[in-house]
């Protein structure tokens, strides 16, 4: 088995291939774009690598042909907020190999080291937890888009050469055929309709200004959460920006009390259901299918991002929220599920709403580390 390092255009198509070649017979793996997992090693399209360096490699055994492939980073923002300085790797794929998987961990643990860590975190992203974040443990269905899928050994791979996890991260879906609990629906109804309370959908033509609500009401919500580190207008403006393809502006719902920025309930229509028949390409007829499977519509959204100022906790805002996606989402007659990804173990509230809306178990992604010797 050879490691080689990725560093020209073949090495760069192999390493999209990898994955092709690890799930060809896997009917419920969608493909991700190769634009998109490209777009997470270019400096011009990834604001992540201001404050950080980013390296990869594939893997083939001795008749050459591709078994595997693994990237590295650090993220100078949050490597050292540990008790150790940690990096991290994702994008791993390999097959069902245990001494193929070791070296592939080994050649990230060794280039992490040269960086000075002493810790890994995988698999994860080098940007927002929200894309490519979490070994899928549970529940090996169809993924949404952005949301990582692995086959059930890669779990043991993991565990063999000695990752634990820190966390886990938990999917429900709701489906919109079943109403939402008595006690829910009638909380969330009183909510929206106190005084000063004013609920307000995206719009596009205004994208710069929800970018900037986004922000203030995200970075102030999650502060106290372990490791936290402030998002900055760049890559929530980017990550908007992008979100522009497929978004629906009435499923991104913002709540204001008082005209004060206060909670926001971030939606999209699943786009894995667009793109599964592109197998990563996004050429000419690939975006013939995009916007025509984009027109016709899709079944599946997914709930991304929630978040809500400290002060406004626990007065049902993100209730209230959910009250003015569902009354838009059954005039549709649409969708038939929403999927509320993902949401840490850790989040005491957020699981307490989802399990108060009557969402249901969808799957389970783990956060892993392995700490170096």
């Amino acid at each position: 088995m050879t490691v080689i390092e990725v560093t020209d255009s073949k090495t760069k198509k192999a390493f999209l291939d990898v994955a092709r070649v690890i799930y060809k017979n896997d009917d419920n793996w969608v493909c991700p774009l190769d634009n998109d997992v490209e777009a997470v090693f270019d400096p011009k399209k990834n604001n992540f690598h201001q404050f950080g360096i980013i390296n990869r490699w594939i893997m083939k055994d001795a008749s050459g042909n591709l078994i595997g492939r693994i990237a590295a980073f650090v993220n100078n923002k949050k490597a050292y907020n540990y008790e150790q300085p940690t990096g991290g790797t994702g994008f791993f794929e390999c097959i069902n190999n245990q001494e193929a998987a070791n070296l592939l961990f080994d050649t990230a643990k060794n280039w992490l080291s040269q960086q000075g860590m002493k810790a890994m975190d995988g698999p994860i992203n080098f940007g927002e937890n929200d894309t490519f974040w979490g070994l899928l443990a549970e529940g090996f269905n169809q993924p949404s888009y952005g949301m990582n899928y692995h086959l059930p050994y890669y779990k043991n791979l993991f565990e063999t050469y000695g990752f634990t996890t820190l966390y886990e991260q938990i999917t429900n879906h709701l489906y919109t055929s079943v109403p939402f609990p008595e006690r829910f629906e009638k909380i969330a109804r009183w909510v929206a309709q106190k005084p000063g309370y004013e609920f307000k959908h995206l719009k596009v033509a205004e994208i710069e200004k929800f970018a900037a609500d986004f922000i203030e009401i995200y970075n102030d919500g999650w502060q106290d959460f372990e490791n936290f580190v402030p998002i900055n207008y760049d890559t929530v403006l980017e990550s908007f920006n992008k979100m522009k393809a497929i978004m629906d502006e009435k499923l991104i719902w913002f709540a204001y009390v008082n005209g004060e920025p206060a909670s926001f309930n971030i939606v999209l229509p699943d786009a894995n259901e667009m793109i599964k028949p592109l197998k990563g390409k996004l050429d000419l007829i690939g975006k013939l299918i995009f916007v025509y499977r984009r027109w016709r519509g899709v079944k599946r959204m997914r709930a991304i991002v929630m978040g809500t100022k400290k002060k406004f906790q626990n007065h049902g805002l993100e209730s209230a929220l959910f009250i003015q996606l569902r009354d838009y989402v059954l005039s549709l007659s649409q969708y038939d599920v929403l999927e509320l990804s993902w949401v840490g173990d850790f989040n005491e509230k957020m699981v307490a709403l989802h399990h108060s809306m009557g969402a249901t178990f969808a799957n389970k992604h783990l956060t892993m580390r392995y700490i170096f010797n």
